[in-house]
Parts: structure tokens; C-alpha cells; sequence
């Protein structure tokens, strides 16, 4: 085809992707700082909005500027669309997911008013600024507890599990102790008191009469305290065996939108392309 030069065109896709995705360049920290200020602003207005009397008397000018800043991020997620290799494994990504769900709601305000509201999940794209900040070196402490929840994530189940079935037993217990005279109208309720009780939470909203359902309750409270103790020391055994790694760079692989690679490293430790 004549006046395509294939080299040009990747050259174009790689200067962009180094200035939307990565932080080591001036103009790409720049373009952070707008990206995450252009954030900021359109959430404000999103809350502003909220507000009757604002929404009352500038109620055009704030679906005006919502519409400028959702064209705006629209046009942003279709340029890291671009300059990636591999358009799909972006859009599936978190980061991706994060930046598609920023912009829907505006245009499905159309058919559903009020979802406009949820525009302030664009709080989590302020994410990058650990990026931008230079607060990379975060990054290998963030992965380091990102592994400890996997190896831990079995062990946190039989927990989670153990407590549900706890609360159930108990719930239908106070259910059988205390009756619906006493508030504890079916057994559902008297698990949901079960479960405010050993989180300790404490609503007060229902509370026991009988002594033997007081008992219980003591029962299940100084339980409480002692099940709250459990993930914190399954998650921290497995963060004493995490190994330490070098430190990262805000380099970002083009191919898999990878992020958070070691200094020195020359291909990317998911999918092997050339950082």
C-alpha cells in the first residue's frame, strides 16, 4: 500500500503507549497528573450533581461537563487501545475493566437515568499515581500481599465457611430460645443477630430477654474476639515466607498491559515479549 511504512507506524503506537502507560518520561508523568486532576474534577461534579439545590440551579452546566469529561476518557481508552499490541488483554485487565466501567455510565444515563452516579468509581483509575508519585517501590509490597492472599485464600474459605456455619447454628439456636415474642421472628433473623454478634458489631437492634439467651450472646461475643484474630495470623504466616524481589520500574508491557517489571529486566515475566 502506497505511503504505509509498517516501522512508522509501531514507532507512532510505542511513543504513545510510552507516554499514556508508563511514568519515567516528563510528558508521561505530565499526562498522569492531568489524567488523575481530570479524574478528580469529574468526580466532584458527579457528587455536586447529587446535591438538589446545585443540581437545581446548575443542573445544565454539570451534565455539560460530565459529557466533556466522559468524551474525554472515552477518547483516552481508545488511544490505550491503540498503542497496545494486544487490544483484548487491556480491555480485560483490571485497569482496563476500570477504565470501560468509568465512561458507561454516562451514555446508559440515557436509558437509565440516575446511573450517571456511578461515575465516581472513577475514583479507583487514581490508582496510577502510585505511578506517578515515584511510589513504585510500593509496588513489590502490594505483590507480596496480593501472594499471601492466594496461598491463603483456601485456608480463609474454611474460615469464612466455619464462621457461616457457626452463625447459623447460633442464629437458629436464639431462633428456638427466644421466639418471636422476643424480636427473633424466624430463624434468618435471629442469623443475622448471629452474625452482627460475633463481628462484633452490636447493632442493638435485636437483643435477647431469656438468661439462657443472654448466655449465648456472651458465648458468641467473646468467640467473636477470637475469630477476628484468625485471618490477620493466616495472612501475616503467609507474608513472613514472601520473598523479597528487586526493585520495579512504571514500565508497561505492550503486549499483556503487564506492569511493575524489575529494573534490569529486558522481557516481561508474564508473556515473555520485549519490554
Amino acid at each position: 500500500m502506497l505511503g504505509f511504512h509498517p516501522a512508522h507506524s509501531d514507532s507512532w503506537r510505542a511513543k504513545l503507549h510510552e507516554i499514556i502507560f508508563e511514568a519515567d518520561t516528563p510528558v508521561g508523568k505530565a499526562f498522569d497528573i492531568t489524567l488523575i486532576i481530570t479524574i478528580l474534577l469529574s468526580v466532584v461534579i458527579v457528587m455536586l450533581e447529587s446535591v438538589a439545590s446545585i443540581r437545581a440551579e446548575h443542573g445544565e452546566l454539570i451534565r455539560t461537563l460530565e459529557w466533556i469529561f466522559t468524551i474525554l476518557f472515552t477518547i483516552e481508552y481508545i488511544l490505550r487501545l491503540l498503542c497496545v499490541r494486544s487490544p483484548l488483554a487491556y480491555a480485560k485487565s483490571f485497569y482496563g475493566l476500570v477504565d470501560l466501567i468509568s465512561i458507561v455510565p454516562t451514555y446508559l444515563s440515557f436509558f437509565f437515568p440516575g446511573t450517571q452516579y456511578l461515575l465516581v468509581i472513577r475514583t479507583l483509575r487514581i490508582l496510577r499515581v502510585f505511578r506517578v508519585l515515584k511510589l513504585v517501590q510500593y509496588i513489590n509490597e502490594a505483590n507480596t500481599l496480593v501472594r499471601a492472599l492466594r496461598a491463603s485464600r483456601r485456608k480463609i474459605f474454611v474460615f469464612i465457611y466455619t464462621v457461616c456455619i457457626l452463625s447459623i447454628i447460633a442464629g437458629s439456636l436464639m431462633y428456638i430460645i427466644e421466639g418471636e415474642e422476643n424480636g427473633f421472628t424466624s430463624i434468618p433473623v435471629g442469623i443475622y443477630w448471629a452474625i452482627v454478634t460475633v463481628t462484633t458489631v452490636g447493632f442493638g437492634d435485636i437483643t435477647p430477654s431469656t438468661s439462657v439467651g443472654q448466655m449465648l450472646s456472651v458465648v458468641l461475643m467473646i468467640l467473636g474476639y477470637g475469630i477476628i484474630a484468625v485471618p490477620t495470623g493466616i495472612v501475616t504466616s503467609e507474608l513472613t515466607r514472601g520473598e523479597k524481589e528487586g526493585s520495579t520500574t512504571t514500565r508497561c508491557c505492550r503486549n499483556c498491559t503487564l506492569e511493575g517489571h524489575d529494573q534490569d529486566a529486558v522481557h516481561c515475566k508474564r508473556c515473555g515479549a520485549l519490554l
